[in-house]
């Protein structure tokens, strides 16, 4: 199902492209998602569009009003072909965006990386369909402080926010009626985030949701307290190869970042138990610690308890009820 959606979508993507016949973008729009890095280079993702920048929603709204914005949001216009210059670090990387309008790139270390947040710049690089420079926009990159202790990668759906992916049918509602005024975190969460991070220690935000919910997803994190990080989301449908997985970006912090060790967190409602034990195999001397929010609507399915069964004992692995079995565990580690 998952290809054929995917075709369709490539397939109605060629039509508005035979329709565009070359037209000048009105909405041209760069959008960054951030990026992060260190000693070992950065990378920096994002995406051209023909569309609005997104509206962010206000106290007292309707719910006509949410679902239009978050309607809006799905409804993007990619633009392929772009050529781009990223600048940032006092180096620079050109490219070109995909046929999904996206682009990812990675820029050398230099000593010019500040920290906790380098602001660079992403920039139309040469004439596209009508357009020339300057059309540009910044670009803040993660980069941790020396004296950072080590570092938090977190899933967001079910472990930082209420989503209920089980319920596809209350999911979809909530991501079509919610915004980050009204959706709700997971009580004692951000006061557990804002302990760990201690001004100092990078968060991470690794998540399946779509890039399309990126604005709606970085808001919820400001406005309900959460600390600042990169969130590194994927491609609503992907491509007919597949999408980008989860592992491969949770392994690219890793990699980024390899004088830090991390603390994961995810739930139990997904798949988060089996990709923490592969992450774990794979970079067991960069992990503290594994943290599960118990959401399954069916605890005793055995799915998880299968993963603790196989696991590599030398990184606690904890099944976490709430924040406050997760802020006591840390605790005991001298996490906080």
């Amino acid at each position: 199902m998952s290809r054929w959606v995917t075709n369709v979508e490539s397939a109605l993507e060629k039509v508005h492209l035979r329709n565009a016949k070359g037209a000048t973008p009105t909405r041209f729009r760069i959008a960054c998602y951030g990026g992060h890095g260190g000693a070992e280079g950065v990378v920096v993702r994002g995406r051209v569009l023909d569309n609005s920048v997104p509206s962010t929603a206000t106290e007292g709204e309707g719910v006509s009003a949410t679902v239009r914005r978050s309607v809006r949001s799905f409804l993007t216009r990619e633009l392929a072909g772009v050529p781009l210059r990223v600048d940032l670090g006092g180096t620079h990387v050109e490219t070109v965006t995909d046929e999904d309008g996206y682009f990812l790139v990675r820029l050398a270390a230099t000593d010019a990386l500040e920290s906790p947040w380098t602001v660079g710049t992403v920039a139309l690089a040469g004439d596209y369909r009508g357009l020339t420079a300057p059309h540009s926009t910044p670009v803040e990159a993660r980069v941790p402080a020396d004296s950072a202790r080590f570092g938090i990668i977190s899933d967001l759906d079910d472990t930082v926010i209420r989503t209920g992916v089980q319920r596809v049918g209350q999911m979809v509602l909530q991501t079509l009626t919610g915004s980050e005024l009204t959706r709700a975190p997971f009580p004692g969460a951000a006061e557990l985030y804002r302990d760990l991070v201690a001004d100092v220690n990078p968060v991470f935000y690794v998540s399946s949701s779509p890039w399309n919910l990126h604005t709606f997803l970085t808001a919820f994190l400001e406005h309900h307290g959460f600390p600042r990080g990169p969130l590194l989301l994927r491609d609503l449908l992907g491509t007919a190869e597949g999408r980008e997985q989860k592992h491969g970006r949770i392994r690219e912090i890793l990699d980024l970042h390899p004088g830090l060790r991390f603390v994961l967190i995810g739930d139990s409602g997904e798949k988060d138990p089996e990709i923490y034990a592969d992450i774990v195999r794979s970079h067991p001397h960069q992990v503290i610690s594994v943290y599960i929010r118990e959401v399954r609507l069916d605890p005793g399915d055995g799915r998880v308890e299968d993963v603790v069964s196989a696991w590599a004992r030398e990184v606690p692995f904890v099944l976490a009820a709430d924040s406050q079995v997760v802020r006591r565990h840390a605790e005991s580690l001298g996490l906080l």
